[in-house]
């Protein structure tokens, strides 16, 4: 039995352009045109004859200011650059709608890719949020500790100032 072939793209290439846009992980259209090794007008005529495949929860148009955020941090062209289109954002769920919609060997190659290295992100953001939550247990540990050690240091300070004994204590009494 023959093993399916592995996606020739590599995750890192992918996951370089993943950003996170309105709290969601989403891919550009133009990252993805490049990735398909398509045109990025071919991709966006697809995807409108094809729009009730892309709810909103799958797609978005970026805003002005996305757009002016995107440009500047060099995610992006200009919108000038980019003839006046805002781009349009793909959720994980949208990526994967286009394997729908675009079925060459490379779409499918692309998707797979594109999958692994969304699964990679989460597993990574996973893996932070229980580190995260591993150094809050130890700060509020640490925080008792420091609490502790302060009241003992204060109750030293006071049993100095205290006068000691008028006479040697006998070690039986204790």
């Amino acid at each position: 039995m023959k093993t399916p072939k592995q996606a020739s793209i590599p995750v890192q290439n992918v996951q370089s352009r993943i950003y996170r846009i309105r709290g969601q992980q989403v891919m550009l259209d133009r990252d993805l045109a490049v990735l398909y090794n398509v045109r990025a007008i071919a991709l966006r005529q697809q995807i409108s004859r094809n729009r009730d495949r892309f709810p909103l929860d799958f797609m978005f148009q970026l805003t002005d200011v996305e757009v002016e955020i995107l440009v500047s941090q060099n995610v992006i062209p200009s919108k000038q650059q980019l003839g006046g289109f805002k781009p349009y954002a793909f959720t994980e769920e949208g990526v994967a709608m286009l394997s729908g919609v675009l079925r060459s060997k490379q779409a499918v190659q692309v998707n797979i890719a594109i999958m692994r290295a969304f699964v990679k992100l989460r597993h990574a953001v996973l893996a932070h949020q229980g580190i995260a939550r591993r150094v809050e247990k130890l700060e509020g540990k640490v925080d008792v500790h420091e609490t502790d050690i302060r009241l003992l240091v204060q109750d030293v300070d006071r049993l100095k100032k205290q006068p000691g004994p008028d006479s040697p204590i006998n070690p039986s009494i204790l």
